[in-house]
């Protein structure tokens, strides 16, 4: 064997070694060793944004396992992604699988967050969903969004505070409102005073005011007794009283039913009411008794007693007696 064939063996080997313990490092420093056992479980989602092959799988910020693969469904809706678990860690079907990342900009890796551990354990080939990983472009694209929409509603505010200062913060709206406080300021300076001067009134009217609320007391004890009296009496004299609002509702009873025969012409005063020929010898009689009297106002008392007038032959009157007028042709 020659020196050059010997050199190209020990460097064969040195770099066989070197890549041996470099693989090794990679795998220890990634927490699985070659003869660790685990099982598969598989995640579905929807995305797995930036999550790699390899990527951790941390339970309450433990490493227990690692993400073996990705794969995408043929039909390209979601991504199963595979991960295998240490043998030793239970993980039970009520966990909560996240996709998270370490830090803002860091590796992302599945964080399994435990529930009550109350459903059985996930084994080998066990499913369970994933919720999808946080989108930093997505969440831009949403703040984006947001911002503009923001900055639409500023201007909006600034158009609307513009429209106040024109129509309602303009001079005359200010000199009016100006105006207005002030004849409030005056208004309350009146009330002030006003308010000032009742005081000042009830002050110095004390007495009179003692009095008049005293007298007013006293009229209603008095009021109260005249009621109590009133309501004492009509205690004392309820029979009599009900006898006579009987004795008042009968009496109207009777002179509804005189009314009654009044109006149908019955009786005397019906008769007289009714029948139009007493009405008219009344009638002729009040005329008669009005001619009389002023015939007996006219000639006098011992005219009537004395003089008999004679029947007329002719139409001439005697001149040694004045005019008679007979009651009965008696004339208005």
């Amino acid at each position: 064997m020659n020196k050059k064939g010997l050199e190209v063996k020990v460097g064969a080997f040195v770099f066989i070694c070197l890549v041996v313990l470099a693989a090794l490092l990679l795998q220890f420093s990634k927490g699985v060793t070659l003869f660790q056992h685990s099982y598969t479980v598989i995640l579905e989602a929807s995305n797995v944004g930036g999550l790699r092959k390899e990527a951790g799988v941390l339970m309450s910020g433990v490493k227990v396992g690692h993400v073996s693969k990705t794969v995408l469904s043929p039909q390209g809706t979601n991504v199963s992604i595979y991960l295998d678990i240490f043998s030793e860690v239970a993980v039970h079907d009520d966990a909560l699988f996240v996709i998270e990342q370490s830090g803002f900009l860091g590796d992302q890796y599945v964080a399994i967050y435990p529930g009550l551990n109350l459903g059985p354990k996930l084994t080998n080939g066990s499913v369970a969903h994933v919720e999808p990983p946080f989108n930093l472009q997505e969440a831009a694209r949403s703040a984006n969004s947001f911002i503009k929409r923001l900055d639409g509603t500023a201007k909006k505010l600034d158009e609307a505070i513009e429209d106040v200062r024109r129509l309602v913060l303009n001079e005359k709206t200010l000199t009016n409102i100006a105006f207005t406080i002030s004849t409030l300021q005056q208004v309350s300076a009146d009330a002030l005073m006003t308010v000032d001067n009742v005081n000042f009134l009830i002050k110095t009217n004390g007495a009179p005011i003692d009095l008049a609320i005293s007298n007013l007391v006293l009229f209603s004890s008095q009021l109260n007794a005249v009621a109590q009296s009133a309501q004492s009496l009509v205690d004392t004299n309820g029979p009599q009283i009900c006898a006579a609002i009987s004795n008042v509702q009968t009496s109207t009873a009777i002179l509804t039913n005189l009314l009654g025969e009044v109006q149908a012409g019955k009786g005397l005063a019906g008769g007289l009411i009714k029948n139009q020929v007493i009405a008219d010898n009344v009638a002729e009689l009040t005329s008669n008794l009005a001619v009389t009297s002023s015939n007996l106002n006219r000639l006098g008392l011992w005219h009537f007693i004395w003089y008999h007038p004679k029947s007329p032959e002719t139409n001439s009157t005697s001149p040694r007696h004045p005019a008679y007028v007979s009651p009965s042709h008696h004339t208005d």
